[in-house]
């Protein structure tokens, strides 16, 4: 993906000539470009990283969350004393 940006700056060849080449739709490459324009190859590589952390994060938050909220009705069921 960054290769194929850098290819597109240099100004070798038209965007449209590019993707085809590439395989890719011109409206994917200009998402690539918005997201990931001046990133160096390490960058974009650590943002996915840290991209799939935040998901494997929020998932055990949730997983947290509806252990606690599944204790709370426990709770709730048990008579006092």
């Amino acid at each position: 993906m960054v290769s194929i940006l850098r290819e597109a700056d240099a100004g070798d060849k038209m965007i449209v000539a590019l993707c085809w080449r590439h395989g890719i739709r011109d409206v994917t490459f200009y998402a690539w470009r918005r997201r990931f324009g001046q990133m160096s190859e390490a960058a974009v590589k650590r943002r996915r990283e840290l991209e799939q952390d935040n998901v494997r994060l929020q998932r055990l938050l949730a997983e947290r969350d509806l252990e606690v909220d599944g204790l709370g009705a426990c709770a709730k069921t048990i008579p006092p004393g």
